[in-house]
């Protein structure tokens, strides 16, 4: 107990003074002590850690799902608003999205949102050429949106020209989910959960409504809409690939066990221009449309397609598909920026020319507008536009703007606007065909010679990765039976390119270096057809009788002659030299000839020179490029003719490629007419090309000529002594 003595004497200690606050509250807490004294704590009970933790887990439990989940769905603004933009696309895109659609549409426009609205509902293919700046993305995109919305297609597959256009794309979607307040008021069961989220993505996968997970998906390549009670869009899934990404086998598997694969596939703009001028590329494309994009439902299933597109030049995959001739399934439509130019060319020159000189002297272009607006009148007769209201601030009409296009760049205008690209200037309009020489065949099964011939040549074109080659048998005539040709390693498959090889030469000899692998190739390839009886239609057999290999690329030519030196086939092989001889160039006949020397027409066997000891051969390529496509095209039947074995063009379409991977241009210089060859914009493989070029000189050192084309006899001079005369006299 504690005695007031003791709370005296600490008060003194303290220094308190009664009535001070630390006075009384010194009082209190020895009033405190005394009633503890009489009244002791109860023993303690032990605490259950494992209770407390429990309940600490389902309080957070409880919290956490209070704050993810967003609670109940608000009602439809409007109800009637919403059923009709069920069925109606044009509505859709005017009512929900007025921001982008916010000019009349033209009836190229109507055109293109018909066809969406029936490959949506009703399926079916549709391409449909537009003009840049037409909007096409922008429907596309929104055709992506109603479908998913409306429930008219469970799963949509965005496809674009490369990934990072498909993400593209699909981040502009994200945007209307998350912002479009138009969207949010008939259709809250999808887009409300999103604007839940707060663009904090991570929530998607916690996110509850009405304490059910609504398994939003919202990744940079896929958005799958909330799981919703009753909602037509519930589990709906748009994903994005580009055409050169992996897309086979797509598919998702839902909440309700089904699993789902693309209904509709929007491609949008499937090609870049790079790939636009590259034939294998164009090829490439194709072929990923028709194996992987339209088997993308699964089997038994159809899938429905839509193609926004722009034509970029002739044969693209644009051009291809919508040509209704070769894919009518896709029902392709052109449309057009101008459907008609103006008649009046004078007063547009004149307009050009001032518009020329206003930008020239640090101008605008304003002194031409003004031209316009006096000669409106006369400048737009005749004119057909496709949509009036399309052009810019400073510009007073569609025409103006079109002409203003067509001034800028011709062949853009024609190509970006008018879907109709102007031809390549790639040499004579004459020139073949991939198509025409594919189907140039002489029924001859491969590797049979026919009865008429008397040689058979072939050429080796030496690549890093693999060897081309080509066997031809020739009449004296050089009319020319292509036996065989191929590659080695063989790629077993009818169409590849180099740069795309997968079975190599240093995978077909490993342990070895660039020129030990093809070293090692030559010998294979050598020893199997250089070995090799060759049947005649008549029973007889032959050999090939020269084989030239190409010494020119890069590290090769060094093996090259070694390999010729050292073969056992060292009678049969040579290194061969393409010269490009131009029309300024000196042609091989002028050429000062060199004792032992042997000249032919446009090729010369020079003396053996320095360390390789091995005799090779020049070729004038120019020439005999011409000389292998004038063969080409003699009519079956007539002498000079070359031909393809077998009797399907299919089988050689891409030999047909290669062999028209240049273009040939007339040139005239000192006197002289040459044709110049050149490799076409976006090709890249031409082997097949050399190796025919190289099978007919072949030929001609053995002694074919083409009746018209005889030379001088190219043996060498015999030189006689003095000394030898005069003892014959004697």
């Amino acid at each position: 107990m504690i005695s007031e003595r003791q709370v005296r004497r600490q008060r003194n200690r303290a220094g308190y003074r009664i009535g001070d606050e630390k006075h009384v509250d010194l009082l209190r807490y020895a009033a405190w002590l005394l009633w503890r004294r009489h009244n002791p704590e109860p023993a303690k009970q032990p605490v259950d850690y494992e209770a407390m933790k429990e309940a600490a887990r389902a309080r957070n439990a409880v919290l956490s799902a209070i704050g993810r989940d967003i609670g109940i769905i608000p009602e439809v603004v409007d109800p009637q608003r919403k059923a009709r933009a069920c069925e109606d696309f044009q509505f859709f895109c005017e009512t929900y999205f007025p921001e982008s659609f916010c000019l009349p549409w033209s009836d190229d426009h109507l055109k293109v949102i018909a066809k969406i609205e029936t490959a949506v509902l009703r399926g079916g293919l549709f391409a449909m050429a537009m003009p840049r700046g037409s909007g096409k993305t922008t429907l596309a995109e929104t055709a992506c949106i109603w479908a998913m919305l409306t429930g008219a297609r469970e799963f949509v597959c965005l496809i674009g020209s490369d990934a990072g256009h498909a993400r593209n794309m699909l981040e502009s979607i994200k945007v209307e989910f998350e912002t479009n307040e138009h969207l949010l008021e008939d259709y809250p069961e999808a887009v409300y959960p999103i604007h839940a989220l707060e663009r904090i993505h991570n929530r998607a996968k916690g996110q509850l409504c009405s304490g059910k997970p609504t398994r939003i998906v919202w990744t940079a390549d896929e958005i799958v809409l909330p799981t919703i009670e009753d909602s037509t869009a519930s589990g709906a899934i748009i994903r994005v690939a580009g055409i050169e990404s992996r897309i086979r086998g797509m598919k998702y598997k839902r909440a309700d066990g089904r699993a789902l694969r693309p209904s509709l596939v929007v491609l949008d703009d499937p090609q870049t221009d790079e790939s636009a001028r590259s034939d294998q590329q164009v090829r490439s494309r194709m072929e990923t449309l028709n194996g992987a994009i339209l088997n993308l439902a699964g089997p038994g299933q159809k899938i429905s397609g839509i193609m926004p597109c722009t034509v970029i030049r002739p044969g693209d995959m644009a051009d291809q598909i919508l040509d209704r001739d070769k894919h009518a399934a896709w029902q392709g439509e052109r449309t057009k920026l101008v459907y008609a130019l103006p008649d009046n060319e004078k007063l547009w020159e004149t307009y050009a020319q001032i518009r020329s000189d206003s930008f020239r002297n640090d101008g605008d272009g304003r002194e031409a507008t003004e031209f316009y607006r006096k000669h409106r009148t006369a400048m737009d007769a005749g004119a057909i536009i496709a949509w009036p209201q399309r052009h810019n601030k400073d510009e007073l009409s569609a025409i103006q703007h079109a002409m203003n296009l067509r001034l800028q760049d011709e062949r853009a205008f024609w190509a970006e606007y008018q879907n109709e690209p102007l031809p390549q200037d790639e040499g004579d309009s004459d020139q073949l065909s991939a198509d025409t020489i594919a189907a140039k065949t002489n029924g001859h099964p491969r590797g049979e010679v026919s009865i008429g011939a008397s040689h058979l040549t072939m050429f080796i074109d030496v690549q890093g990765k693999m060897l081309f080659y080509t066997v031809v048998a020739w009449e004296d005539d050089f009319t020319g039976y292509v036996v065989d040709y191929g590659a080695y390693p063989d790629q077993q498959r009818a169409y590849f390119t180099l740069r795309e090889a997968q079975k190599t030469l240093a995978r077909a000899a490993p342990n070895t270096g660039l020129e030990g692998s093809i070293y090692a190739g030559l010998e294979k390839l050598t020893d199997d057809y250089l070995s090799r009886r060759w049947r005649r239609d008549d029973g007889a057999e032959l050999r090939i009788e020269r084989c030239l290999i190409d010494a020119n690329w890069g590290q090769s030519t060094d093996v090259v002659y070694q390999f010729c030196r050292k073969s056992t086939h060292a009678n049969l092989v040579m290194p061969s030299h393409g010269r490009y001889v131009g029309a300024s160039s000196i042609p091989f006949s002028e050429y000062k000839r060199k004792r032992g020397e042997r000249v032919g027409h446009h090729w010369r066997i020079p003396n053996v020179q320095g360390r390789r000891q091995v005799r090779h051969v020049l070729i004038d390529t120019n020439y005999w490029k011409s000389f292998i496509h004038a063969r080409l095209s003699v009519a079956m039947g007539d002498p000079g003719c070359m031909s393809l074995f077998g009797r399907k063009s299919g089988e050689h379409q891409l030999i047909a490629e290669h062999l028209t991977a240049e273009y040939r241009v007339r040139t005239e210089a000192r006197g002289r007419v040459v044709d110049e060859w050149k490799l076409r914009a976006g090709r890249q493989d031409n082997h097949w090309l050399d190796c025919l070029v190289g099978c007919a000189v072949a030929a001609s050192i053995q002694g074919a000529v083409l009746p018209g084309t005889e030379v001088r006899s190219t043996a060498a001079r015999q030189f006689i002594r003095l000394s030898d005369v005069q003892r014959s006299r004697r």
